[in-house]
């Protein structure tokens, strides 16, 4: 059995963190990271105890939800709160960090970004990323790889496809299934 990388493992730990996100407009997980031990993690979310756009709605000034507080934030703060060093240890986030966000990670003396999605990935981001030396890699992570049963799924569909094919279905209502199955099995 092939293992994952540990880039692919954490990047797989902040896609799961990013299920806990309370944003409506984009939900972002990141882990940080040290010596291969998970040290923080975080979510797009509100304050704690305060609204969440998920009960409130989005509290948009300049297209730009002002409710919440990045991901990348919340696991610096996390290890700020509990006293956790962040020189020199990596962050996994699932899709690039903002201008503001790449500003906090690289204040915190963080060494390496590894991020899984392009999101409106800052050119002035890039060029401060560069100039403190963080290394910035993208990770790819294809989720069917944390399904145990992705291939059977594959098969079966490719099979009942054919079926229906035998079946004398329609090639304009068997591309239309072919093209619905290629949406479901193809990574975002």
């Amino acid at each position: 059995m092939n293992r994952i990388s540990w880039d692919q493992y954490f990047i797989a730990q902040s896609h799961l963190l990013a299920m806990r996100s309370t944003c409506t407009r984009l939900m972002v997980g990141a882990t940080i990271v040290r010596d291969k031990r998970i040290i923080a993690g975080g979510y797009n979310g509100s304050i704690s105890g305060s609204d969440h756009c998920i009960d409130e709605g989005c509290y948009v000034v300049d297209n730009h939800c002002i409710r919440t507080i990045h991901a990348e934030v919340n696991a610096l703060l996390q290890c700020a709160k509990f006293g956790v060093p962040t020189q020199g240890a990596e962050i996994y986030v699932t899709h690039f960090p903002c201008l503001n966000c790449t500003k906090s990670i690289i204040q915190s003396g963080i060494s390496a970004v590894y991020y899984s999605k392009d999101y409106k990935n800052h050119p002035y981001a890039l060029e401060l990323l560069e100039q403190a030396g963080v290394e910035v890699k993208q990770v790819e992570l294809e989720e069917m790889i944390l399904d145990k049963n992705s291939n059977e799924k594959l098969q079966f569909t490719a099979s009942l496809l054919e079926k229906l094919a035998a079946s004398g279905l329609s090639e304009d209502e068997l591309k239309k299934l072919r093209d619905e199955a290629n949406k479901l099995y193809t990574p975002l």
